[in-house]
């Protein structure tokens, strides 16, 4: 599978995983495999780009981790010396070691080594019985202090880490071009960057140390009784590979449900939003148990899938259980047969057995934890191939390799030849258009007839699929697009305002714009009479998408916004299509101020707007039918003079 595209035409969905090329060879290599464990490392490795800034603390923790399963070893050892000095007043730990079976003594010899020869102390020898028993509560302390360390480390990694990754997502998508938000679900983004991630920090945060901390503890409680209770050991691990089976059957489940959790996941964040913004709408078309019942048909999707992948995880864990009781069960049986034909000496002791079900509880957690890690895996995996897709997904409007500078002021527009698509449908065809410096052109046509489009070409939003657009003989794809925007100011039909203050607001327009500015910016959009009826005045909080404001008050903060920015370029995108008579006047008067001394393109249905300007085009089906000044094209007879007697007439 190619690279995601972010194109206008539509020809790659933002849902389609993008590896690249190492991806699709190391997926190609796996797919013959039992268990796919490659795409799981490619997975890993894509991750480790995000961990591997924060490795030192990392691997700290790794180091941690591995010192505490060690430690477990010695605590269980602590505790059978100090068991057999307490009640047997000897230890018999080193001769043990010592004579272990022959298989066992890389393992054992070292071990024997280590431990030397305890006799108890004298009854009455308080002080050393205290620190022979104090060992206990010492090693434990040293013990829990590694386990802290260790997983304080990663997830600190782990936290830091998804951070960056969260970080990065949100600032390549606010770089991705209009197209790609045309058909990218909000709800389904915001989830990818919310819920995705928090998926990943779980394998990061505590499934890195558990893949390193628990087969350490597994192996040096499960070697300490290897040399110490060999044949107690070989029986209760006899059902050892029948617990692999189940593992490899329920994790082949739960990948597929994972994904299905998470697409879930992103229709009800995405069914909220759309809900929360339409609530409006919902209100009056008395929607309420419409969208209510279209959110409970989800959630059980979502309550369905994720109680799969509960059951995946725990029927596994559970049936460990099972095989480890059936173990005991085995040791049981061995000790009571034992009893009739071995020697006194032979037969497993008290502290023998006390040991070995303290191992049975030590190494419980582990085991069970790391029979989940497969799972893990996968249920992370489903989650970053939707996170690391968005990530790999390419600008449709890519930026030049040695952009050339832009200046628009008293500079012309050409557009040449352009054509342009929204998927496989034409929109514009064969558009040739020339706007002087300081003209006012005027954009009209039928709805869908493509007056927004050419304007979105000019701020390059898009790229048109023939042709070019130049400003000032610069071709467009030559210049950085912050460069270009920065020289065009945009007021649209719908203008957005955030819920933060009205200067801010405006200071957007020019950020590090001064107090003075942004009043002086007010005025000139006759906002600023409004303004002073708040009584917080220019600090006050307008609410989201300016909710607290009229129709004509938010209008007029966008050309505020505009008037600050002072650029030469002005779009007006049907700047007052949906205002009352009064609130047009107005608004129409503050855009009076605006446009002068400016090249602007102003996108009209009320045709009273625009009866003054230089130049009108006329656009009809994608294609430019008329051109000229207003009395010049009522006279001509065509489309804009039906228009024109359309509007009038009414």
């Amino acid at each position: 599978m190619g690279p995601v595209l972010d194109t206008a035409t539509g020809a790659s969905s933002p849902q389609r995983l993008t590896r690249g090329a190492t991806g699709k060879k190391i997926l190609a290599r796996s797919r013959g495999a039992g268990i796919n464990w490659m795409p799981v490392i490619y997975f890993l490795r894509q991750l480790w780009t995000f961990v591997h800034p924060y490795r030192g603390r990392f691997f700290l923790g790794l180091l941690c981790g591995i010192g505490y399963g060690l430690v477990n070893g010695v605590l269980l050892g602590t505790v059978k010396v100090v068991v057999q000095l307490v009640f047997e007043g000897e230890t018999n730990l080193h001769q043990q070691l010592a004579h272990a079976p022959r298989w066992i003594h890389p393992l054992s010899q070292p071990l024997a080594a280590l431990v030397p020869e305890f006799h108890a102390p004298a009854a009455n020898d308080t002080l050393r019985w205290a620190l022979i028993i104090g060992a206990i509560p010492v090693i434990m302390l040293a013990r829990n202090i590694l386990q802290y360390l260790s997983i304080y480390l990663t997830n600190w990694s782990a936290l830091h880490a998804i951070a960056d990754i969260r970080t990065k997502l949100f600032s390549h998508l606010q770089n991705l071009s209009l197209g790609f938000f045309n058909r990218a679900k909000t709800g389904d983004l915001i989830a990818r960057i919310t819920n995705d991630t928090q998926v990943l920090y779980g394998i990061v945060g505590s499934s890195f140390a558990s893949a390193v901390k628990d087969p350490i503890t597994i192996f040096c409680l499960l070697g300490y009784q290897l040399a110490t209770n060999t044949t107690l050991t070989l029986i209760s691990i006899v059902v050892f590979p029948v617990c692999i089976v189940p593992i490899i059957i329920y994790g082949r489940k739960v990948r597929k449900s994972a994904r299905a959790v998470q697409e879930y996941n992103a229709e009800l964040t995405n069914l909220m939003h759309e809900s929360f913004t339409g609530n409006r709408v919902i209100k009056a078309y008395n929607l309420e148990e419409t969208v209510s019942a279209q959110f409970r048909a989800t959630t059980k999707k979502y309550v369905g899938q994720l109680m799969r992948v509960v059951r995946a995880n725990e029927i596994p864990s559970q049936l460990m259980e099972v095989f480890g009781a059936t173990g005991i069960a085995l040791v049981f049986f061995y000790i009571q047969r034992s009893m009739q034909f071995l020697p006194k000496d032979q037969q497993p002791t008290a502290s023998d057995f006390l040991t070995f079900v303290l191992t049975i509880v030590m190494i419980y957690p582990p085991v069970k934890a790391f029979t989940r890690l497969h799972n893990q895996l996968h249920q992370a995996r489903a989650a970053s191939e939707r996170v690391f897709e968005l990530l790999a997904t390419k600008n449709s409007v890519p930026e030049p390799a040695e952009p050339k500078m832009l200046h628009a002021s008293n500079a012309d527009i050409e557009i040449q030849n352009l054509d342009f698509n929204y998927g496989e449908k034409p929109v514009l065809r064969n558009i040739n258009l020339t706007v002087k410096a300081g003209q006012l052109v005027a954009l009209v046509g039928h709805s869908g007839s493509g007056k927004t489009t050419l304007a979105n070409l000019l701020l390059r939003f898009y790229d048109p699929v023939r042709g070019t657009v130049k400003i000032g003989g610069v071709d467009l794809r030559d210049v950085s697009t912050r460069d270009l925007r920065n020289q065009i100011a945009v007021v649209a039909q719908e203008n957005i305002l955030f819920n933060d203050t009205i200067r801010r607001n405006i200071e957007l327009g020019r950020l590090g714009a001064t107090s003075e500015e942004i009043i002086a910016a007010a005025r000139h959009a006759s906002a600023y009479e409004f303004i002073l009826q708040k009584p917080e005045g220019i600090e006050a909080v307008i609410g989201e998408k300016g909710v607290s404001l009229s129709g004509g008050q938010r209008q007029r903060l966008a050309i505020a916004r505009a008037v600050l920015k002072n650029a030469p370029i002005l779009v007006l995108d049907e700047a007052t299509s949906a205002l009352d008579t009064e609130s047009e006047r107005a608004v129409q008067t503050a855009l009076d101020e605006l446009m002068k001394g400016r090249t602007t393109i102003c996108i009209a249905h009320r045709l009273s707007t625009i009866l003054h300007a230089d130049l009108i085009v006329v656009l009809d089906q994608g294609r430019i039918v008329e051109q000229g000044r207003h009395d010049e094209l009522v006279n001509r007879g065509g489309i804009y003079q039906k228009l024109y007697e359309l509007q009038f007439k009414s």
